[in-house]
């Protein structure tokens, strides 16, 4: 069945799929862009670990609310018009952060964008999947994780250039997000409403002009004729959405699996590389403008190698790339794990043969020249201090001193002592502040960069691809919303604790905790993830019908008689009630 809608031109899908997924290229870049402003952010307004982490998971949070509520906003007034208004909340949101003013302005603006990722992360790819002919659906779903991977790519580069205008860059990095909104709406204003969504709601001709665009051809009766017959099977029952999605044995299953692949998506740890890339590269030794210049290596990868997941989504399928994904990706946290652990085990010691004087002579006594602090990985956690040392790695000669945390040199130096701004350059001493200088730092590039390798073909755009393919055409916008939400709340979970989680269990502690789970996930996706590519929407069903020829884990492959299920619509209330449990 998959055959008979290749016909035709592909040029107008592909058209619609990019304008579309300009939505994922602000989610991905209104999602990067705080790696690397936060790091100007956080010095201008002064931010305590729970304001950056309110700052970061405020979007996160609105969200995971908002892919909810898009549901019902999908349903009611269109695919096109939700992702019309998304557009329109990304360009507010940007146009708050960048005129900020208070922390509590900035976190009003990003709650803001929040909102306009929630409709985009949801309805994005159910408008493509429903536009899209199912020999390159999956390609094309996939688009919208390669979109995602542009805009966190142009976050980083933007960044990079304003790195330098410490007092208003971090305006400029957050407020261009408001152009990409604006450029997607204007585009959307000519282009069509989902033909499926039109069948929905009875406008049979409009649904026959819109597949004939899209499919650059004239008979398109058969692939109508088959939405209508689904979208009849399932008026025959009636009632509360989600009600009928808790009670139906197969939509349950799907859902279910849905929600798994979201939920293990976030808990792998992936927004702890793109919200605090920057810090982690800081954390790992490197200085704040190093930092944000080097996130740009694993966001490029990022983005070269969810190219690799779109060529390959259609040869390999869904579940191969799943697999192959959540294996380079404990890898990946096992070299973090260890790279931290390791620069943990062999922080630069205090020397204390070394005497620091103010410049009057008189020897310095302060909570930072303290006994209890023996080396830089204890001086650090410290806010107010920072190490001065000498030689490579801090190997040599150093010290716990008070950060000065005035003028334009905020964080820069030391109050006192050798790190002071005066004796700086004149005695070779170098100055740490929320880092240590460790011989170990490449581990923290390596395992970034390992890890979107592995996570951006599979881990990246899967669950999105997956969720909007399994689920019949009366629940597909509500079981979407559901598990972009999930998504979002384990997300929120994350970028809200990750900081926390260092302080408490340790930075090799919190990435040892996430390589866990993703072998948990890689368990889930073996045994309960089917096989989807070269299915149509209206055939996906059945891959979780529960017959006795397939099973949830391996019902691609069976040999179903999908034509024989589709000319007796009676074996499904059949199979219905034989299959009365999950």
């Amino acid at each position: 069945m998959a055959a008979k809608d290749e016909g035709g031109s592909q040029f107008f899908v592909w058209y619609l799929s990019c304008f579309a997924t300009i939505g994922g290229l602000l989610f991905g870049y209104d999602t990067g862009i705080v790696s690397g402003s936060m790091l100007l952010i956080e010095d201008y307004f002064e931010l305590t670990t729970i304001w950056k982490e309110f700052i970061v998971s405020g979007t996160v949070g609105a969200a995971a609310v908002f892919a909810l509520i898009a549901g019902v906003v999908c349903d009611y007034m269109g695919r096109k018009v939700s992702i019309m208004l998304a557009s329109i909340v990304f360009a507010g949101g940007a146009v708050v952060m960048g005129a900020a003013e208070s922390k509590e302005m900035l976190l009003g603006g990003r709650i803001i964008v929040g909102i306009g990722i929630g409709f985009a992360s949801m309805t994005v790819p159910v408008y493509i999947a429903e536009a899209a002919p199912s020999a390159i659906r999956g390609r094309l779903v996939s688009m919208n994780q390669l979109f995602i991977t542009i805009g966190i790519l142009v976050s980083s580069l933007v960044a990079g250039g304003f790195s330098s205008m410490k007092e208003t860059g971090w305006r400029y990095m957050l407020g261009l997000a408001g152009v990409p909104g604006i450029i997607q709406f204007v585009g959307f204003l000519y282009l069509p409403e989902s033909p499926r969504w039109l069948v929905t709601k009875g406008h049979d001709d409009k649904a026959r002009e819109v597949l004939r665009r899209i499919r650059d051809k004239e008979d398109v009766e058969e692939e109508l004729e088959e939405i209508k017959v689904a979208m009849e099977e399932d008026k025959k029952e009636s009632g509360f959405v989600l009600g009928r999605v808790m009670s139906t044995p197969h939509v349950r299953k799907a859902l279910f699996i849905g929600c798994g692949l979201q939920i293990f998506q976030q808990l792998c740890g992936i927004n702890t590389v793109i919200y605090y890339s920057g810090t982690i590269l800081k954390m790992a030794g490197f200085p704040a403008e190093q930092a944000i210049w080097l996130v740009t290596i694993p966001f490029s990868i990022n983005f070269l190698f969810t190219i690799v997941g779109v060529v390959l989504v259609e040869r390999l399928g869904r579940k191969k790339l799943l697999v192959g994904s959540f294996v380079g990706v404990t890898i990946a946290l096992v070299v973090l794990a260890v790279g931290f652990q390791l620069s943990a085990e062999f922080s630069p010691s205090v020397d204390r043969n070394i005497t620091e004087v103010y410049d009057n002579g008189t020897v310095v006594v302060d909570k930072c020249v303290s006994e209890r602090f023996s080396s830089c990985e204890v001086c650090i956690e410290e806010d107010d201090c920072g190490f001065c040392y000498t030689g490579s790695g801090g190997s040599t000669g150093g010290t716990c001193l008070r950060a000065d945390k005035e003028g334009d040199k905020e964080d820069e130096r030391s109050v006192y002592g050798r790190c002071n701004a005066t004796n700086l350059d004149n005695l070779g001493t170098k100055w740490a502040h929320g880092y240590c200088p460790t011989d170990y730092t490449w581990m923290a590039v390596l395992g970034l960069t390992l890890f979107v390798m592995a996570f951006a073909p599979g881990l990246g755009p899967m669950p999105w691809t997956i969720n909007s393919e399994i689920y019949p055409l009366w629940a597909r916008s509500t079981n979407n919303a559901i598990a972009a939400g999930f998504n979002w709340l384990c997300n929120l979970i994350v970028s809200l604790f990750f900081l926390t989680l260092t302080e408490t269990i340790t930075k090799h502690g919190a990435f040892w905790l996430f390589c866990g789970i993703c072998v948990t996930g890689m368990l889930f996706t073996i045994i309960f993830v089917p096989e989807t590519k070269n299915k149509s929407l209206e055939e996906m069903e059945q891959l979780f019908m529960g017959n006795k020829s397939s099973s949830i884990g391996g019902a691609a492959n069976s040999g179903y008689d999908y034509e024989k299920e589709f000319a007796a619509p009676e074996l499904k209330s059949i199979e219905l009630k034989e299959n009365t449990k999950f």
